[in-house]
């Protein structure tokens, strides 16, 4: 039997707020699926199990706040049989009869205090319901919800918002107020949560910083040629390239790329690049683009689209949030020309990119105006040095005055294994 857990969606991260489940007792699972939706201090997780296997049971109620570890359900494995099942009706078994009078338990209470059913009406919202709710001005907890556990889904709101209030129920009546304090109190938690990660990292990690001016002519110049004639949503952003390019620059310097735990560094064999993004009510979350190194820049333009939309909407998946081997983060489009990044443990290096700015630069022996960019790189000495970093900015420069390397670029599968 396999017990399914609630997993860390990152440093920052203690525990968890069960909004949802996507799964009943009995139902097929396979590596991957979501089951559950979580909600963390910076946005609701669509959290994916990865095993094969059957739900036994499911521990954990909507609306329950546990720590990270907690164990949320079991899982049987392919061919195990449901002992628990079969079990059940003996009074012997204790594991059983926990399970078989807790569970009816919330279910009364609901039915008869209508302050106690407010509460599992707040949580179970599915994060497209809640950000399709902010645009139409609803309040999600005055919603009944047609979906699994009663959780409120994104037809549920359109239907709300055709729908005229009714201002006889008890329940609208009494959400309201509680409805304005949920924004505040969620910024406020995410500001702890990277408060707490941000300085631990400054306590635990020795930093070292270095930045490389990197002329930018070639790539600009090789991605406006590519991107000519395509529609706007196939056209590829320079923040892309630079993604890439990180990526690749990386295979010369693998001890940037991985983590440090257990007081030794462990490289990661691809690159999972975590993309800082800032969300529109504050904060940042920074998810993860999966084997950057593996994929033609069409398919990370996608993928960072995608990935943006889905953060600012609160709508991200534990595999994004739980395993980014180096963070990126670009201020380009903010304005600012340089950013010295502070690592997010247990990773080991941030890479910081600023706005391309035109700038005097010198190109075969006479002065030209040029497109420039300011890279950055924030280490860690226990898993490097500033040599290894120096490297790596170099590398990260050259590469991208050939970008057509870049477009062309693979890691191949069999060579991950290879570095050290």
């Amino acid at each position: 039997m396999i017990e399914f857990k609630l997993p860390s969606l990152g440093a920052d991260m203690d525990e968890g707020t069960l909004l949802s489940w996507s799964v009943k007792p009995g139902d097929a699972v396979k590596r991957g699926q979501v089951v559950a939706v979580v909600d963390t201090s910076k946005a609701a997780v669509d959290v994916e199990i990865w095993h094969d296997g059957r739900v036994g049971e499911l521990l954990v109620q909507p609306g329950s706040k546990v720590p990270v570890g907690t164990v949320l359900a079991t899982v049987l494995e392919p061919g195990e049989a449901a002992a628990p099942q079969a079990v059940a009706p003996a009074k012997p078994v204790a594991a059983a009869a926990p399970v078989a009078t807790e569970a009816p338990m919330p279910a009364a209470p609901q039915l008869a205090q209508p302050e106690m059913a407010a509460v599992a009406a707040r949580h179970p919202v599915s994060p497209s319901a809640r950000k399709r709710a902010r645009e139409l001005g609803i309040d999600p907890d005055t919603v009944r919800g047609t979906g699994v556990q009663g959780a409120v889904t994104l037809a549920d709101i359109e239907a709300a918002a055709r729908t005229p209030p009714v201002p006889a129920t008890g329940l609208a009546a009494a959400a309201p107020p509680t409805a304005p304090a949920a924004v505040p109190d969620r910024q406020k938690e995410m500001r702890k949560a990277i408060a707490a990660a941000m300085s631990r990292s400054k306590r635990e990690i020795p930093h070292y910083y270095l930045s490389e001016k990197i002329p930018m002519q070639v790539a600009l110049t090789w991605l406006q040629q590519r991107n000519e004639g395509l529609p706007i949503t196939e056209r590829i952003l320079p923040a892309v390239l630079l993604l890439k390019a990180v990526a690749v620059a990386l295979r010369r310097t693998p001890e940037l790329n991985g983590f440090y735990l257990d007081g030794q560094f462990q490289a990661s064999p691809a690159v999972h690049a975590g993309v800082a993004i800032s969300l529109r009510g504050g904060g940042l979350v920074a998810p993860a683009i999966h084997d950057v190194g593996d994929k033609p820049l069409a398919q990370l333009m996608r993928e960072l689209a995608d990935l943006v939309k889905r953060a600012r909407a609160g709508s991200l998946r534990s595999s994004e949030m739980s395993d980014p081997t180096i963070t990126v983060t670009n201020l380009g489009d903010q304005g600012a020309e340089t950013v010295f990044g502070v690592i997010y443990p247990p990773q080991v290096a941030l890479v910081g990119f600023g706005s391309i700015v035109v700038r005097p630069w010198v190109q075969d022996g006479e002065v030209r105006a040029l497109p420039v960019v300011d890279a950055t790189l924030a280490a860690d000495h226990r898993a490097s040095d500033g040599h290894r970093g120096a490297l790596f900015l170099v590398e990260l420069r050259e590469l991208l005055q050939r970008p057509q390397s870049l477009a062309d670029a693979c890691t191949p599968q069999t060579n991950r294994g290879t570095q050290t």
